[in-house]
């Protein structure tokens, strides 16, 4: 497969407990700097409830519009575990009990300790290969560009790991900053002016207290320097010591 200049992904968060503010989302920032890392720019994230239909509506929007789209939440052995079942009907296939699963979740809990609420996490989409998870046994899985993996931060991590020997990035996204002591109404103008000429770099102003930071992102990495040689230039003649750091 050749590289891709531009590689998306799409981020759906599952769970009525951080809808309701039950439960604080850890995985996004891992997620998202992960995913760039490896040259793949997240451009989408939902929060949807414990709802199959919203999750199937959810997932089928965003399959279409992205190269990769990552779940989290809702493969437990609860009640209100349906992501699996919501995802195999998403793709129309069937739910099944995976032989491998089911392997690995009786070695690790043992025959006897085996209930049905925990066996209900070897049941997955009959087309889905298995997303290891050495922290707690029970895998996630993927798929097509589907990757359906825990809520819980530290297995998401683990199967994230999993999931990147999976992955094509496209080029890397490289980002530039300008530190500066202004305030941001003072290059907001300028800064407009030179998005219009380098509208393959992504630009933004993010405020601190004494100054502004002034980020350029992009994986044309001509124009994203020529971009932030065109600011720097403006910003010494608006100010000469406005500048704190370019980094």
């Amino acid at each position: 497969m050749t590289q891709k200049n531009i590689v998306t992904a799409a981020f759906v968060m599952i769970g009525d407990e951080i809808l309701s503010g039950r439960t604080e989302d850890k995985n996004l920032n891992f997620l998202a700097k992960n995913l760039t890392e490896i040259g793949i720019n997240l451009r989408e994230v939902r929060i949807v409830p414990d709802i199959e239909s919203e999750i199937i509506l959810a997932v089928n929007e965003v399959r279409k519009k992205f190269d990769y789209v990552f779940t989290s939440g809702g493969i437990g052995p609860t009640h209100d575990d349906i992501t699996s079942l919501a995802i195999s009907k998403a793709f129309k296939d069937e739910l099944t009990q995976n032989k491998q699963a089911t392997k690995i979740l009786e070695k690790y809990y043992g025959l006897e300790n085996l209930n049905s609420a925990r066996l209900k996490m070897a049941f997955v989409p009959s087309k889905a290969k298995l997303l290891d998870n050495p922290v707690s046994s029970a895998p996630g899985f993927r798929i097509k560009n589907v990757f359906v993996m825990a809520g819980v931060p530290k297995i998401f991590q683990a199967m994230f790991e999993a999931a990147a020997k999976e992955l094509i990035g496209g080029k890397k996204v490289k980002s530039k900053e300008i530190k500066i002591s202004l305030t941001e109404s003072i290059v907001a103008q300028d800064l407009e002016n030179l998005q219009k000429k380098y509208q393959q770099i992504s630009m933004g102003s993010y405020p601190f207290e004494g100054g502004t930071s002034l980020v350029f992102r992009g994986n044309d990495y001509e124009a994203l320097e020529k971009a932030v040689i065109e600011m720097i230039e403006i910003l010494e003649r608006i100010k000469s010591s406005s500048i704190i750091a370019v980094s």
